[in-house]
């Protein structure tokens, strides 16, 4: 995972390692900008998700995958998330995780097992229609070839 994402993440705390997403048993990347509309709509979701998954034990982790245009603005996005994220100045890295990943459309939300294989990509649309329902459909996409 560590040559996948970099070997530093940006926490709430400041950088970290790749230690967090070792703990969670479910790895979503989360790729989404500042200037998107549907994307200032989900976010707040995301959070309220992810803050009630990992009420009593961390079982999800997310890494934001910025496609802001300055850093300002990724910052002033990055302070609504309660999550990881890839530093902005990674663009490299970023770049790859975009075309790697991510598809046509933002906000996309995408499980990864620690190999970086994508297990599920339709997991924005999992979050909205079923919550924290959608964990056994993860623990199934989890356990599949």
């Amino acid at each position: 995972m560590e040559g996948l994402l970099g070997s530093v993440l940006i926490g709430k705390s400041g950088n970290v390692g790749m230690t967090p997403l070792n703990e969670a048993k479910y790895v979503l990347l989360y790729f989404s900008a500042h200037y998107c509309p549907p994307c200032r709509e989900f976010t707040p979701k995301l959070a309220m998700f992810y803050d009630s998954v990992n009420f009593d034990e961390r079982k999800v982790e997310v890494v934001f995958v910025s496609q802001d245009r300055t850093i300002e603005k990724f910052n002033e996005y990055y302070d609504e998330m309660p999550w990881l994220a890839i530093p902005y100045e990674a663009v490299e890295i970023r770049t790859a995780l975009i075309e790697r990943y991510r598809g046509q459309t933002i906000p996309s939300l995408v499980l990864i097992d620690l190999q970086g294989n994508i297990k599920k990509n339709a997991c924005r649309m999992d979050v909205a229609n079923k919550g924290p329902l959608c964990l056994s459909d993860w623990d199934a996409a989890l356990n599949s070839n």
